[in-house]
């Protein structure tokens, strides 16, 4: 019996480390988005900084990737069209991963 209560909070345990780690993949994706957006419309420093902050809180509006789409879009106008920007937040979603894997390491 206690066996099976050590597997369940094991099981338990790995769903709340992967979901944490997911959650910090995301947020750090959406700075990596921020201050790409910052680049392409002339922010620099603590404006692009200011910038990620505000994509970084869009991602709380709802769930999924839709409310950073928009609010990236939305700011860029015409700067980037939907696939650039979709491939864009795709690619540092890879790329944030992999610094948050690093960083447990």
């Amino acid at each position: 019996m206690t066996s099976m209560k050590d597997r369940e909070n094991a099981f338990e345990n790995k769903f709340a480390h992967d979901a944490d780690m997911q959650f910090k993949a995301e947020a750090r994706r959406n700075k990596l988005l921020g201050l790409w957006a910052a680049g392409l419309m002339g922010k620099t420093g603590d404006a692009a900084a200011d910038y990620a902050k505000e994509v970084i809180k869009a991602d709380f509006e709802e769930a999924g990737d839709e409310d950073v789409y928009r609010k990236v879009s939305g700011d860029l106008g015409a700067l980037a069209d939907e696939a650039t920007i979709r491939t864009q937040m795709a690619t540092l979603m890879a790329q944030a991963k992999a610094q948050v894997m690093d960083e447990v390491s």
